[in-house]
């Protein structure tokens, strides 16, 4: 693959500016990291169901409150998944937790019901893929939140945003590492789904995020190397087949983009897409083994 100095340029601009927005989120406080990760479970929803449209006809058919419903259902399981210190509402007599827990409480039962009466609307597939978006998008995003807080041996506990932001650099640079090594010296195909992507380059990026975070974080910051070079690890190699997934869920609707949220780098399913499935699988690990 040639190297494209203009497109370098754009995504390279685009991801500085983007960069900003997310850190001075993510590390900001807990609300705006909450507040964060609401907007981008919307909008990677969003981008989803027009994706399906494409991909299953009969998909357009299912009204707009069943599909907004299901977002809420996903909404309140992220809310529902809160650390009620983490995330304390003196003023109110609930937490957030609870109010997560009363929002699928009164949401799931309006969309058996409504799901009931429009059946004949609904396919079997149509079903299939709205659970599907719970379990990709909404699960993902709810283990991320999870994942602000968690204090672990070697980290500071008031640092709570520590984890996800090793999370994230790692596939950030892994990506970008990726990308270049690809453009430069890539000529091994890695997938059919994604023809552009090369084996030299990924592997490069998967070892220079290793080792990126691993030292990096490790010298510079004094944080524990080995959870370090676990997770970047982890993020870059299971990110990677969350962007093959992407690109598989695309090439089938028959789009280069899933959005336009951010140029040169698509909407927020094109941005997010490694982060959604490698979320899991860090959250996984970090409370089985650390």
């Amino acid at each position: 693959m040639a190297f494209n100095l203009a497109t370098f340029k754009t995504r390279t601009l685009s991801a500085i500016v983007f960069g900003c927005i997310m850190v001075g989120a993510l590390v900001w406080n807990q609300w705006s990291f909450l507040l964060l990760f609401t907007v981008i479970h919307f909008g990677c929803w969003f981008e989803y169901n027009r994706l399906v449209e494409s991909i299953h006809e009969k998909f357009v058919q299912v009204p707009a409150f069943i599909r907004i419903t299901t977002m809420l259902v996903g909404f309140g399981g992220m809310l529902w998944l809160l650390d009620p210190q983490t995330y304390p509402l003196s003023f109110l007599p609930i937490s957030l937790q609870q109010l997560g827990g009363w929002f699928i409480a009164l949401a799931l039962p309006f969309l058996v019901i409504g799901g009931w009466v429009i059946r004949k609307k609904l396919s079997a597939n149509a079903i299939l893929f709205l659970l599907g978006g719970l379990l990709y998008i909404s699960l993902s995003w709810s283990l991320m939140l999870a994942l602000r807080g968690r204090a672990l041996e070697g980290f500071n506990p008031s640092i709570g945003w520590i984890l996800p932001v090793v999370l994230i650099v790692s596939i950030w640079i892994n990506d970008t590492m990726a990308y270049l090594a690809g453009t430069i010296f890539g000529k091994t195909p890695l997938s059919k789904v994604s023809p552009k992507k090369t084996w030299e380059g990924t592997v490069t990026g998967v070892v220079l995020s290793v080792l990126i975070v691993g030292y990096g974080g490790n010298f510079w910051f004094g944080l524990p190397f080995k959870p370090l070079i676990f997770v970047a690890a982890l993020s870059s190699i299971i990110g990677t087949v969350g962007d093959l997934f992407e690109s598989k869920l695309k090439r089938m609707a028959g789009v280069k983009d899933s959005g336009q949220m951010m140029p040169g780098h698509g909407g927020f399913l094109d941005r997010f897409d490694s982060l959604l499935v490698a979320t899991p699988f860090v959250w996984i690990f970090v409370y089985l083994f650390l």
